[in-house]
């Protein structure tokens, strides 16, 4: 680490007038004789040479200032091309936010006078926490109420807190080596998920970040580039920012603060940061600082770095009411690393009256650490119905868990807690089981009873217990595809496609009129309303959205294909905010077969390219929309998109907005007649030449052959055969392709 105290920039004045690096503005001179003008930057505290940057160009901006807790004004300044000047206003708003959250939080101020951020088009990653000089990805800087989705605005709020947090949790102190990778990245995705969390709400942040893991990480841990969050080895560099390094990092740290406490985990900090404040650390010496500030063992829950796999948890339970004993059996081990060692696991853990939805046996954290243990607890009363236990409540660690009760009890069970569980992270898990255990038994071809299901979609579509409108429209959705394939040994995509659309169909059907009188209720509740971005307003529109979905679900005829289309095609029109219009053109791209529907689906395509007027962020979702669209024909649509005038491989972001996106459409993609790996290895071959980090990245959707039937996985080697053959391929998509 070093200091840079004296950085000379000098350009031509009227070509580059920003002229800007890390730190402190010291001096500017005024354009010269030949032009050129000057400026002198100081950063005064040490920093590793992979934190500079220095930005030149003709840049717009907007200013804003922020005084911190001890009275230090700040300035603040957010650059972009000139063009996108008007949608940097919500970005400022979450800087502020994000500096008065971390002094709240943690007790951290910032530290120097000037914090900048540079929004480019042509970025790899997100963004970069350069030091007071962050580099951002337009796509987590821009937003406003006609270009950006809520879920973009939520993406801008938390990778702006993201690099901010960066600032002690990867500035001050840094890493020793890039092994150490997690240490910064795991321990600030935390970080910004829990400002996230206190910006909005806990519960639906919670929810998000973990179906997010479950469809990404879990799957990485499952294939063949599993490896724990602290790796041993690396070819090229860049392939080490995976979803285990950043997400399951952040889970292993928040398992810190689930076993300390908030408290405990905050002494913890303040001891990292004064033993570390200024110099290189390791996990080593965060683990270090958690156990000495609170006196606490933490030996063993150092295999979390060194163990690669998804841990599964097993439970069982029984009541004896002669001594009102509960007992909780657990047992754990690693599908996929069977050499695994116990892990220190905290199960956060509650028993509920199946009856009465009285809580039994208050919310606490068990340690789990051996490879079986039982846990007895009393009761506070004799349950009037049974004893039902609420495990790992909040997804206290990152593991899969299986209970090993009967069906039928574990259907009871599911629909008490979905009912009733206090903690809301499980009362929504224990309907996605519910909606799960469905799906399957439709994909097996047995008879499916869907009583329960029925059961607990009524009640989350009904019940007046549930205040948040997030947790409701969440409630209601199915289980994302790539969610539910982490629980099949061999994958497949077409079947479970086609049951995950038959459940939802069924549900559609059966509960046509109160998904339809709810979403009449909210739209004449909006109707007028200002455009706003809150808890309150998003959680509307997304339930909203949500009975759209389930309204234009009934499809069986031509004249319900035509009824469905002209509800999206009207709910396109009237919107009055981006996040309405993609809900709608996402469900009328998957139109087909029926020309006067698809006429309806064509309109809206065309007037939304036309309304983006080369706006490149809201472009790429009109990429994507059709990228992941259900029509048979779809892969015909992407090659033909690939063609398109605004598509461009040299733009990261253009790239994975039609081909990355494709690839996620798993029905189509994993096609049995393999044109969906045949088209992604051609497109890796020509993107490897360009952009080996995108390339390498991409290629994942092909390496985890051996989850599929043998028809797919020979041909998905076979696309792997002719990479590994490329001449002069990159060592990023080397290292991918050759541990596959």
């Amino acid at each position: 680490m070093a200091k840079f105290t004296h950085v000379k920039i000098t350009a031509d004045a009227d070509s580059y007038p920003i002229l800007l690096s890390n730190g402190n503005l010291v001096s500017t001179t005024e354009k010269d004789g030949e032009g050129r003008h000057s400026a002198v930057w100081e950063d005064p505290f040490p920093k590793p040479s992979y934190l500079f940057a220095v930005v030149v160009g003709d840049l717009g901006s907007i200013k804003d200032s922020y005084t911190t807790t001890s009275g230090r004004n700040v300035h603040l300044e957010i650059f972009s091309e000139k063009e996108n000047v008007g949608k940097l206003d919500y970005a400022m708003e979450s800087l502020k936010n994000s500096m008065k959250w971390d002094e709240d939080k943690f007790g951290l101020e910032y530290d120097l006078d000037i914090y900048n951020v540079v929004a480019v088009n042509d970025f790899n990653m997100g963004a970069m926490e350069n030091k007071g000089l962050n580099v951002f990805n337009t796509a987590y800087v821009l937003a406003d109420q006609k270009t950006a989705t809520d879920g973009d605005f939520e993406r801008v709020e938390g990778v702006i807190g993201h690099e901010y947090f960066h600032n002690w949790t990867g500035n001050r102190v840094t890493c020793r080596d890039w092994f150490q990778l997690t240490l910064k990245e795991g321990l600030t995705v935390f970080r910004d998920q829990e400002f996230s969390g206190d910006m909005g709400s806990n519960d639906v942040t919670r929810i998000e970040n973990v179906k997010g893991l479950r469809g990404r990480q879990f799957a990485e841990d499952a294939g063949p580039m599993s490896h724990p969050i602290r790796p041993e080895s690396y070819v090229a560099i860049d392939n080490f920012y995976t979803a285990t390094v950043y997400s399951k990092g952040a889970e292993v740290i928040r398992m810190y603060n689930t076993i300390l406490g908030e408290a405990g985990f905050r002494k913890g900090m303040d001891l990292y940061f004064e033993r570390h404040d200024g110099s290189a650390a390791t996990c080593d010496d965060f683990r270090a600082a958690m156990a000495d500030a609170n006196e606490a063992d933490l030996e063993q829950f150092s295999r979390w770095y060194t163990q690669k796999g998804t841990p599964t948890v097993k439970y069982s339970s029984s009541y004896d009411p002669s001594t009102s004993t509960f007992t909780l059996d657990l047992s754990q081990h690693t599908a996929s690393a069977p050499d695994n060692e116990p892990f220190h696991i905290p199960v956060a853990f509650g028993v509920i009256d199946s009856e009465t939805g009285a809580e039994l046996v208050e919310s606490q954290v068990l340690h789990f650490k051996e490879a079986s243990k039982s846990f007895e607890f009393k009761l506070s009363s004799d349950p009037k119905g049974t004893a039902v236990p609420s495990v790992m409540r909040g997804f206290s660690a990152p593991v899969k868990i299986v209970s090993e009760a009967s069906p039928a009890t574990q259907k009871t069970d599911l629909l008490t807690l979905a009912a009733y569980d206090t903690d809301g992270f499980n009362r929504w898990e224990a309907g996605q089981k519910l909606y799960t255990e469905a799906i399957f038994t439709q994909l097996a071809g047995d008879d499916v009873n869907l009583d329960g299901v029925y059961q607990a979609f009524e009640q989350t579509l009904t019940s007046p217990k549930i205040s948040d409108d997030s947790i409701r429209a969440y409630g209601l959705m199915l289980p994302s595809e790539s969610g539910l394939a982490e629980d099949m040994d061999i994958i497949d995509p077409i079947g479970l496609h086609d049951a995950r659309t038959a459940i939802k169909k069924k549900l559609a059907r059966k509960f046509q009129a109160g998904v339809a009188e709810l979403y009449d209720r909210l739209t004449k509740e909006m109707s007028g309303a200002p455009f706003e971005v809150n808890s309150k307003a998003v959680g509307k529109r997304r339930l909203r959205n949500t009975c759209l979905d389930y309204a234009c679900a009934n499809k069986d005829t031509d004249e319900e294909v035509i009824a469905s289309a002209q509800l999206a095609h009207k709910h396109y029109f009237e919107a009055n905010c981006m996040t309405d219009q993609v809900a709608a053109m996402s469900i009328l791209s998957n139109v087909h077969g029926v020309p006067e529907a698809e006429k309806l689906r064509d309109e809206v395509l065309s007037k939304f390219f036309d309304d983006a007027n080369g706006d490149a962020l809201v472009l790429n979702k009109w990429f994507t929309i059709q990228a992941v669209s259900s029509k048979p024909d779809v892969l015909e649509d992407v090659i033909s998109l690939t063609s398109h005038p605004e598509f461009t491989m040299t733009n990261p972001n253009r790239c994975r907005s039609l081909i990355g996106a494709f690839t996620a459409n798993s029905a189509a993609f994993h096609a049995e007649d393999g044109a969906g790996y045949k088209f992604i290895g051609e497109k890796i071959g020509i993107l490897d030449a360009m952009n080996p980090q995108i390339a390498s990245r991409m290629v994942g959707c092909l390496i985890s052959f051996k989850r599929y039937d043998e028809n797919r996985a020979t041909k998905m080697r076979a696309e792997l055969s002719k990479i590994l053959e490329i001449e002069g391929l990159s060592p990023d998509t080397f290292e991918i392709v050759s541990k596959a």
